[in-house]
């Protein structure tokens, strides 16, 4: 098992690979695999080991009321599943999480993981920020599920890849990322877009966006 991916993973950031093997050497823990598509926890199901993907990429999705699957998140190798959610009172999984392709994760039962976050102080601030960060991004995704138009959701998603001082961005998500990430259908998203263009709002090419009208895309966040 090749564990050089765990220098890129956020709980071990600012160690040496052999101060991280050290660790993991010293600390119970699982490997297994699984095959794409597989389902590797329903939401609901109870969090209560620390799960890092250590190759391959996983996904977590949700349904809503109307069967719709709105995919929330791709996770790549080197990132952990649940985080925010091994503490606390209510720990489970809020998504279903499904192998994308060929799968190997390693899994830290809650009470080793514990253990080993009171041994080292790299790790347990490794850690908060973690959570943190999900904290935030989870924040972002929800101001996305809550806007009422696709014009809103994609002027949100431009506005926040731009920040505060960009009017020219690269776009990194394709038209399918977008529509899985918004919950909508495809042709959707290249309807917006071109109903940007037209009015004026920005201009695009190939994966170059400009934003021509700073006032208004901000107004559509409003819609």
């Amino acid at each position: 098992m090749d564990y050089s991916i765990l220098l890129k993973a956020p709980l071990f950031s600012g160690m040496m690979f052999s101060e991280i093997m050290s660790v993991i050497s010293a600390t119970p823990h699982q490997i297994r695999k699984y095959k794409p598509g597989a389902m590797i926890s329903q939401s609901g199901d109870p969090v209560n080991s620390f799960v890092i993907v250590i190759a391959g990429t996983v996904k977590g999705e949700m349904v809503d009321f109307s069967g719709r699957v709105i995919k929330i998140e791709d996770i790549p190798a080197s990132g952990a599943l649940a985080s925010a959610f091994i503490f606390g009172s209510r720990n489970s999984f809020p998504v279903t999480v499904v192998a994308i392709s060929e799968t190997t994760l390693m899994i830290i039962k809650k009470v080793d993981f514990l253990k080993l976050l009171k041994s080292n102080d790299i790790l347990l601030t490794n850690f908060l920020d973690m959570i943190s960060n999900r904290s935030q991004f989870l924040t972002e995704k929800i101001k996305f599920l809550n806007f009422k138009t696709i014009r809103g959701k994609y002027a949100q998603y431009i506005l926040q890849v731009a920040g505060s001082d960009k009017s020219e961005i690269k776009l990194t998500m394709t038209q399918n990322d977008l529509a899985e990430y918004f919950g909508v259908a495809r042709p959707s998203i290249a309807r917006v877009l071109g109903e940007l263009e037209n009015e004026g709002i920005i201009i695009t090419k190939g994966k170059t966006l400009k934003i021509i009208d700073m006032k208004r895309l901000t107004e559509l966040t409003m819609e």
